[in-house]
């Protein structure tokens, strides 16, 4: 049975042709019985033949296959060609191109349709005995079945617009949902690269530096190099449980899912951050106004990471014998970050032309994460020699 189903969903035209053939058929049978004789009887024979050739073809030229049953119907009242069998090809296409054809294929067959039974009246008027009350209910009995033609037709038509338009929508949803998806991936791997390079620049400068110190003072000072190499190891386990808690975002999609990753850095733990860099040498001044009070943690994340990548910066772009400042103000209604140095300053080209840093990334990161939090940067040459970072960063009440 359901090859039976396919064989006629492909092959449409085939299986009207076989209910034309029908049809002409049951035409041909009536003229064979001598109900259709004489001049009708040679007229109605092509008549037929178009009407059921109409049938044939309806799927593949409603609008043309209408047009010739409408020639055909006019044929029939001109020759006096009696109703027959065949006529049932003018409801066949009247819901064909309701339901498929052209909007003006569609008015053109509902107008014919109401006309033809009082033409049809017209032209073979009924011998009944109750005057023009009868002529009316035949005239309406004959003009129902068209007009329940067209209204299956349209109301098919309507059907198929509105899944049409379902399935149009289902796959404009579906392409937002994979764009959506697209913008989000993109921003998660941006933010894990952030990330990566906030952690892997700034510890692996402190162990470079300590590395560099500790050779030159190995067979001067062993103890000075004992300690150096002390600060390359704790800062090396520090940049290990950092990278711990990325891969654990990655496999689980939230730190938060496993209790051995390390916590988001925050704004306490800048005190930790310059304790470190001076350990590794570089000299700092640290300072805090206004009253600390808690942060959302996307804003203590980022203050963390900007103090970081700028004291990273100084390191690699201050020069030797270089000192920073580190300012954190509590505004408000904001997060003030101030962050200089007296070396060298920087290249244009890493505060200007969206900020790249010969392969890093650095202020583009910086740039990135103050606009995910709705904040401002300043980042450019210091008065009087050295560089210079300026944030602020809007305060919400934590949750």
């Amino acid at each position: 049975m359901q090859r039976l189903y396919d064989f006629i969903r492909r092959h449409p035209t085939w299986v009207d042709s076989f209910w034309a053939v029908i049809l002409l058929g049951i035409s041909g049978a009536q003229y064979a019985a001598g109900d259709i004789h004489g001049h009708e009887g040679i007229a109605g024979i092509p008549i037929f033949v178009g009407l059921c050739t109409a049938v044939a073809l309806r799927r593949r030229w409603p609008e043309k296959m209408l047009l010739l049953v409408a020639v055909m119907g006019v044929a029939q009242l001109i020759f006096d060609v009696h109703q027959a069998p065949a006529d049932f090809a003018m409801l066949v296409l009247i819901y064909t191109v309701a339901a498929d054809g052209e909007r003006w294929a569609s008015r053109f067959a509902l107008t014919g349709g109401v006309c033809a039974g009082t033409l049809s009246q017209l032209r073979w008027p009924s011998d009944g005995t109750h005057g023009w009350l009868q002529h009316v209910f035949v005239v309406v009995v004959l003009t129902v079945p068209f007009v329940l033609a067209w209204v299956l037709g349209d109301s098919m038509s309507t059907r198929r617009a509105y899944l049409a338009q379902l399935e149009e929508r289902a796959a404009r949803l579906e392409k937002e949902r994979e764009a959506q998806s697209k913008v989000a991936v993109a921003g998660e791997r941006a933010r894990i690269a952030r990330e990566l390079h906030d952690v892997v620049a700034h510890n692996v400068s402190v162990m470079v530096v300590q590395a560099d110190g500790a050779a030159y003072v190995l067979d001067a000072s062993p103890d000075q190099a004992k300690q150096a190499l002390e600060t390359i190891s704790s800062t090396g386990r520090q940049a290990l449980a950092e990278m711990r808690r990325l891969l654990g975002v990655l496999r689980t999609g939230d730190a938060r899912e496993s209790g051995e990753y390390v916590p988001q850095p925050d704004v306490e733990q800048i005190q930790e951050l310059v304790d470190q860099v001076r350990t590794a040498g570089l000299t700092v001044n640290f300072q805090v106004e206004g009253t600390p009070r808690p942060l959302p943690s996307g804003v203590e994340l980022t203050a963390y990471r900007i103090v970081q990548e700028a004291l990273t910066n100084t390191r690699k772009h201050g020069g030797p014998d270089v000192g920073a400042s580190v300012r954190l103000v509590y505004f408000d209604d904001g997060l003030g970050l101030l962050v200089e140095d007296d070396g060298r300053g920087a290249a244009h080209e890493m505060y200007e032309d969206g900020g790249a840093d010969g392969q890093g990334h650095g202020l583009i990161g910086m740039r990135e994460r103050i606009g995910m939090v709705g904040g401002t940067l300043d980042a450019g040459p210091r008065p009087g020699g050295g560089f210079r970072i300026s944030a602020l960063l809007p305060l919400k009440p934590a949750h």
